[in-house]
C-alpha cells in the first residue's frame, strides 16, 4: 500500500506530519516515508516540547549558514539563491528517509516522538513524502 502525502511549508523549521499518517497506518507491517526532495529532511524528534525544533533549527542553520556567510564563500551551487547549497548539505546530513514500525494499526512510535518534515529552505515549498506500508 502506496500513498503520497504534500506538505506545505512556510520556510525553514520542522513541520509535523505524524496526524496525516496515523490514519492511514492500517494494519501491521513496515512503514517506510520517503521524501521526494534534495533540499528538506525528515526526522523523528521530541514533539512535547516547541523548543527542541527551535534549538535543532537554529543548529542546522549555524552549522550549514548561508553562501552569503564569508565561510562558505567557497561554494559555487547557488542558482536558486544563498539557501539554496546550504540546503542540500543539510539534507546530505540528514534523513530523507525513515521506517516505522506499524503495529495493530498503530505506529509504534515514543511517548514524545513525532515525524517531522525539516525544511531547508528559506521560502515556501509544496514537499511530497512517499508513504509504503508493506
Amino acid at each position: 500500500m502506496q500513498q503520497i502525502f504534500d506538505v506545505q511549508t512556510n520556510g525553514p523549521g520542522l513541520y509535523e506530519i505524524t496526524d496525516q499518517l496515523r490514519p492511514w497506518a492500517r494494519g501491521s507491517g513496515l512503514l517506510t516515508l520517503f521524501i521526494q526532495h534534495t533540499s528538506a529532511s525528515l526526522v523523528i524528534q521530541e514533539n512535547a516540547d516547541p523548543d527542541v525544533q527551535t534549538d535543532l533549527q537554529n543548529y542546522f542553520a549555524r552549522l550549514v549558514p548561508p553562501t552569503t556567510d564569508p565561510s562558505m564563500s567557497y561554494l559555487t551551487h547557488v542558482y536558486e539563491g544563498p539557501d539554496d547549497m546550504p540546503a542540500h548539505i543539510k539534507a546530505a546530513l540528514l534523513p530523507t528517509h525513515l521506517c516505522i514500525p506499524v503495529t495493530d494499526g498503530r505506529l509504534a512510535l515514543g511517548t514524545w516522538q513525532g515525524i517531522y518534515v525539516f525544511e531547508h529552505r528559506d521560502r515556501p515549498h509544496l514537499r511530497h513524502v512517499v508513504a509504503h506500508l508493506g
